[in-house]
């Protein structure tokens, strides 16, 4: 594994998880690392421990540019860029504000766009530079309740798989983080649930919520913690030839397998067992009765 010493990366949403993982990993590694939050008072913590900190908004132009420009006026060119900042928008899709999933995707997808924009003409000067995009195994399978979050997990990995191709002869490498479910913080955990309210889906966002709940619970299994996504993510950023694509975690590698090996209709009757549309003590919904190898 090369060494990171005086390599200088740029971290997206560093105020929590993997990326205030991610930008501490970098900095033991020996890289130069500037991380990044809406709220630059969330990174004291990595202040203190010798972390560089911007204020990075990437719903915001000016505030994308401004990060990206001082960090070149110091350095001339940004030589990691981890695209981690992201979020969940949960919820039945008939249900889901549009506006709501139009924030998701400035975050998730447009934003990890613009600021590989930014950053790649300095790269191509230099003749070399690597983007990091942070995906989910979330952009190979979909599950109900989730559906906005899996759009913009797959567009993620459309715009790795473009990018990549297009930037290589520049000496600059895309890669893509797909990690399994991630431990993290309540507040994040909170976020990802359904908000309660009456209707159609009443029952159902119940039971997503509960599953989602049973998923991050602290002795559940199959979930990762945000170091082993960092240690990952500094292995793909020392390697001197890095792999297009990392999975973290044996779900990350168990459930889209799972996913190309079932039929719609098989993995729709094994979405409708663990996430039922009526209420669990209730009758199963007609929607999911019959065979499911059925058309």
């Amino acid at each position: 594994m090369a060494s990171l010493d005086g390599k200088v990366a740029l971290v997206t949403g560093a105020s929590s998880g993997i990326g205030r993982a991610t930008a501490m990993a970098l900095g033991k590694e020996g890289a130069i690392v500037y991380a990044t939050a809406r709220r630059p008072e969330s990174l004291a913590d990595l202040r203190a421990a010798g972390i560089r900190t911007l204020a990075l908004d990437v719903t915001n132009e000016g505030s994308m540019i401004e990060a990206v420009r001082t960090v070149e006026a110091e350095w001339g060119a940004v030589h990691t860029l981890v695209n981690n900042a992201g979020y969940i928008q949960s919820g039945a899709l008939e249900e889901v504000p549009l506006d709501a999933l139009r924030a998701e995707f400035e975050v998730n997808v447009f934003g990890m766009l613009r600021m590989s924009q930014l950053v790649l003409p300095a790269m191509r000067e230099r003749g070399a530079g690597r983007i990091v995009n942070v995906g989910s195994m979330g952009g190979l399978f979909t599950v109900p309740g989730a559906g906005a979050y899996h759009m913009s997990k797959y567009a993620v990995e459309a715009l790795s798989d473009a990018l990549r191709y297009e930037v290589r002869s520049f000496g600059v490498d895309v890669v893509l983080i797909q990690p399994t479910g991630v431990r993290t913080a309540f507040a994040d955990v909170k976020t990802a649930r359904i908000p309660e309210r009456a209707g159609p889906y009443a029952a159902f966002n119940e039971n997503y919520n509960a599953f989602v709940g049973a998923l991050y619970a602290e002795n559940a299994r199959g979930i990762v913690s945000a170091t082993d996504v960092a240690r990952t993510i500094v292995d793909a950023v020392a390697a001197s030839r890095p792999r297009t694509r990392y999975k973290v975690g044996l779900v990350a590698h168990a459930l889209p397998g799972m996913r190309q090996l079932l039929s719609d209709r098989l993995w729709d009757a094994a979405m409708a067992r663990l996430f039922p549309v009526t209420s669990r003590a209730g009758r199963t919904s007609p929607a999911t009765d019959g065979d499911p190898a059925a058309g």
